[in-house]
């Protein structure tokens, strides 16, 4: 399973991450590497075990999943961060993807889309259900993104695109026919240009300036 994708489950219920491990231990292509119980612990064992992604719960005690998240940012681990949670208000996830989520799940998805999940956001992608963009669309119309995309050149302004079109940099890498090195440069300057801390940020920043990839 050398190409599989490594997970870390982080639940403070252990019936929760017995069920998430017994499903997706029957995949082939996706590997449980670890299971925690809390925030802190999760951190932990995402610097320990080096995961592709984590399926992280927002409401633990201790450290919960947004505080988990800004602290596996500090760090820069790499891992991509899916929420899997009970809570359906915008209040809840926002805040979550907010701090770094690549996107969010509801803890009764279907089994099947969980995996397409995990695939999609280890491939890059941001997952965002309609109404959560909304609500970040104007929060960041506030708080982020005061650049123009006049400061950008125009590669910049095709990298934002796809982007916006949930492309990863191997996406990308492929469509404008550049090195994923020279895209992760681009995204650099994106976030830079335009104040924004994230490609999720910066998707939400394309949708509503109307840079379309």
């Amino acid at each position: 399973m050398a190409d599989a994708i490594k997970v870390l489950l982080v639940d403070d219920h252990q019936v929760v991450r017995r069920g998430l491990r017994t499903f997706l231990e029957v995949q082939d292509d996706i590997e449980v590497v670890g299971e925690a119980s809390d925030g802190a612990e999760g951190v932990a064992r995402a610097e320990e075990l080096k995961p592709d992604v984590v399926l992280m719960d927002i409401k633990m005690p201790g450290v919960d999943g947004i505080d988990a998240l800004r602290r596996l940012r500090e760090l820069e681990n790499p891992a991509r961060v899916l929420i899997v949670t009970s809570f359906t208000e915008q209040r809840t996830v926002v805040p979550a993807l907010r701090a770094g989520a690549a996107g969010y799940v509801y803890k009764d998805v279907d089994p099947d889309a969980l995996a397409g999940a995990i695939r999609s956001v280890h491939a890059g992608h941001i997952l965002l259900q309609p109404e959560v963009a909304g609500a970040l669309l104007s929060q960041e119309e506030t708080h982020a993104g005061q650049g123009r995309t006049g400061s950008l050149t125009d590669r910049e302004r095709e990298v934002l695109g796809l982007i916006a079109d949930g492309r990863s940099n191997r996406e990308i890498a492929r469509a404008l026919v550049l090195s994923e090195k020279t895209v992760k440069t681009h995204v650099s300057n994106i976030l830079m240009k335009l104040d924004l801390a994230d490609r999720t940020q910066a998707a939400l920043w394309a949708v509503r300036h109307g840079v379309n990839g």
